[in-house]
């Protein structure tokens, strides 16, 4: 378990004290919004598994995280909380349809945790919560159109077309398993998915199988490329390469303002914006040009979505 901190300063102003918890494959985040907006209490704990009781488990979990929270600041009484998860995610019935690394399938996640916890919870995909931050709060606040692009250890997006979500029933955003090539296999059973190309954990993996050697991840590639390692620029530009195709193809169907790329590769920053955006440039020609742009609520994008989302539920 992480010390508790607070995250200062917090863009979220003031509002309804709430909890929020992003639930992901490895790690929980979890916090307590103050009525100021302060984001307090804040923390990373392993996510627990349990097999096909997962669901159970991550719920008990979160109760749990919820209890030291609330001893810890006794002065602050949330109003409801926030929940994500992964996964494809029904918003509107709070259920986790399906979740291949969590073990669940037709979860009623969001009634197990409002029993558990006493208070309202609104329930979402992590993902499309950071991507909501993002346009609430961050680098889409002052566009209706944009697409939100998280490529980490996967790659996923968030739709926000006239200033609202679009969820597609729990499966829009699911970006990083458009096919933009032939091969390679991507775990989802599918073939040439952006996610199998130019994910942060595909990039690093595919350098380690052309070359031999091992490295710490995607970022190490990347300057390994710019150094002239005639490997790590191959796989290098067939990552822009795929980015890039993707990118035209959201382009030219949504034909948002701005794509706000986040995630850990976003961390490379002009050495990934720079490339991307020409060859972006010599693929479009009649299409509105999307401003790339980096997201800027970092790796807490998705608990202050979730914060954002409590709120929201409570105002309405």
């Amino acid at each position: 378990m992480s010390t508790d901190r607070a995250l200062a300063p917090s863009p979220l102003g003031a509002g309804t004290a709430v909890l929020a918890f992003d639930v992901g494959g490895t790690d929980t985040k979890s916090a307590v919004v103050d009525a100021e907006g302060r984001v307090l209490g804040l923390r990373r704990t392993a996510t627990p598994r349990d097999g096909a009781r997962t669901a159970a488990a991550v719920v008990r979990h979160v109760a749990g995280l919820a209890a030291e929270l609330r001893a810890a600041h006794p002065d602050v009484r949330p109003g409801s909380a926030g929940l994500l998860v992964p996964g494809i995610v029904d918003a509107h019935r709070g259920t986790g349809v399906y979740a291949s690394n969590m073990g669940w399938r037709d979860a009623p996640l969001r009634a197990l945790a409002e029993i558990a916890l006493g208070l309202p919870v609104a329930f979402d995909h992590d993902v499309a919560a950071a991507g909501w931050a993002e346009h609430r709060l961050g680098a889409a606040r002052d566009v209706d159109d944009a697409v939100v692009v998280i490529i980490g250890t996967g790659i996923a997006g968030s739709l926000i077309l006239g200033g609202r979500q679009h969820r597609g029933g729990g499966y829009a955003g699911e970006i990083g398993h458009a096919p933009v090539a032939e091969e390679p296999r991507c775990v989802c059973g599918g073939r040439g998915c952006l996610e199998a190309i130019a994910s942060t954990g595909a990039i690093a993996r595919r350098y380690s199988e052309r070359s031999g050697r091992g490295v710490a991840g995607a970022r190490e590639v990347v300057a390994l490329a710019t150094s002239g390692d005639p490997d790590a620029a191959a796989v290098w530009d067939s990552a822009l390469d795929a980015l890039a195709f993707a990118l035209t193809q959201i382009s030219s169907t949504i034909a948002p303002e701005a794509i706000v790329i986040g995630g850990g590769l976003s961390r490379a920053g002009a050495a990934l914006f720079d490339p991307l955006a020409s060859r972006l440039d010599a693929r479009l020609s009649y299409q509105r040009r999307p401003r790339l742009v980096a997201a800027q609520l970092g790796a807490e994008a998705g608990l202050l979505g979730a914060a954002l989302l409590a709120r929201e539920q409570v105002a309405a």
